[in-house]
């Protein structure tokens, strides 16, 4: 009888193996949802561009991982938190998606994470910048690639403080993530000696800023912040550029800038433009080789967002095939297990918190005279080593990270 008992017992511990095991991918697909602005404000800089860079990933990947295919989807979320809730759920619990990608605009990434913590399911942000995604609202799925509203302070606050600029004035995008931009850059300056003079917050989005641009005028401030992105940056550079802003002596501060814009706005009207960026096209021989085939299949030039995107999703296939599993907190451990190496990530490693911290750069957008092809647009005047760049855990508020 206890013969007959052990042979049981293995037999059905082989039996429960095996079905863990067949189970471990949960279906016969990966399924990515890529959920971006395909047509407002922020579709230059994401958009079209992180569904080719998608595109671009899973071909890369041999079109499967783990033996299994990889299926995407995609949906314009126009930058609303509703519409975003709403597509996920319905990927969620009708199309049954395994990673839910990019989520430019801080209010959608929001509402996803919590929709994707919920299920188990990934969240790889790339486009949406608040530092709340990592800090106060942090979760065990979710990883915050490109960049965040900490960086760019730290990278472009402090810069043009250093520079004699030690009195600001914010035009601020009224949503999250503008305002957790202005409050983190407020913080950079008066750490560093400066003062805020004041700020005003303009409809998300806005196509008329003169009224903005006017008060900021008439603050006095040496330093206009401009916490925003996308359109709206690029559509206050050009009312600023009306007013005679820079030429009247005071200085504009693109918070969050994107290579995108500056094509947009033509380096006659962008040059002199101190930036912070995750990513640059022309750094090095590697940036260089991936962007020329973005190129290729878009006639553009990447944004970090839409590099960071394919850079997350290379990293997240080779966590499933490490793991042979789709399921979201083992992922996510195996990503968080090794260094993310790559033509985007320099040094980078991802944080318990679930920060992917790499080097980003210092830059300012070159006079006409200094481009010496289409694209040619900055120069790096500094790399920031990642633990530099980003907040300190020590700083954090998320409770997945584990205080000393």
């Amino acid at each position: 009888m206890r013969h007959f008992r052990t042979v049981l017992s293995t037999a059905v511990a082989a039996a429960l193996g095996s079905a863990l095991a067949q189970a471990a991918i949960s279906d016969d697909v990966i399924k990515i949802g890529v959920l971006t602005d395909m047509s407002g404000t922020y579709s230059d800089l994401a958009g079209p561009g992180v569904v080719a860079a998608a595109e671009m990933a899973i071909a890369d990947a041999g079109g499967k991982v783990a033996g299994k295919p990889i299926v995407m989807l995609k949906a314009d979320h126009q930058n609303k938190a509703d519409i975003a809730a709403n597509k996920a759920r319905e990927w969620n619990d009708v199309e049954k998606v395994d990673a839910y990608v990019d989520l430019v605009t801080t209010s959608t990434a929001l509402a996803v994470m919590e929709i994707a913590k919920n299920a188990s399911k990934v969240v790889l942000v790339s486009g949406a910048g608040s530092s709340r995604i990592t800090n106060e609202d942090c979760n065990p799925v979710t990883v915050h690639w490109t960049y965040d509203t900490y960086a760019m302070a730290k990278g472009t606050g402090s810069a043009m403080v250093k520079e004699g600029g030690k009195t600001w004035f914010f035009l601020t995008a009224d949503y999250a993530f503008g305002q957790n931009l202005q409050k983190d850059v407020s913080a950079v300056v008066e750490a560093s000696g400066g003062k805020v003079l004041g700020a005003v917050k303009h409809p998300f989005p806005a196509s008329d800023f003169s009224s903005f641009i006017l008060q900021a005028q008439a603050s006095g401030a040496q330093v206009i912040g401009l916490a925003n992105a996308g359109a709206d940056t690029t559509n206050a550079i050009k009312a600023a550029n009306e007013f005679g802003i820079v030429a009247g002596g005071q200085k504009l501060a693109g918070l969050l800038v994107f290579i995108s814009d500056v094509h947009s706005l033509g380096l006659p009207v962008a040059q002199g433009l101190t930036l912070t960026t995750g990513f640059y096209w022309d750094y090095d021989d590697q940036t260089r080789a991936w962007s020329k085939r973005f190129f290729e299949k878009t006639g553009k030039m990447p944004t970090m967002v839409q590099a960071g995107v394919y850079s997350s999703l290379m990293h997240y296939f080779k966590a499933i095939e490490a793991t042979g599993s789709d399921d979201g907190p083992t992922v996510i451990k195996q990503m968080k297990s090794g260094p993310v190496e790559d033509f985007f990530s320099r040094h980078g490693k991802i944080r318990d918190d679930g920060r992917l911290v790499h080097d980003m750069f210092l830059a300012e957008v070159k006079k006409p005279s200094e481009s010496k092809a289409p694209w040619d647009y900055y120069k790096i005047l500094r790399v920031i080593p990642g633990d530099e760049a980003y907040l300190p855990l020590s700083e954090s508020k998320c409770p997945l990270v584990r205080k000393s």
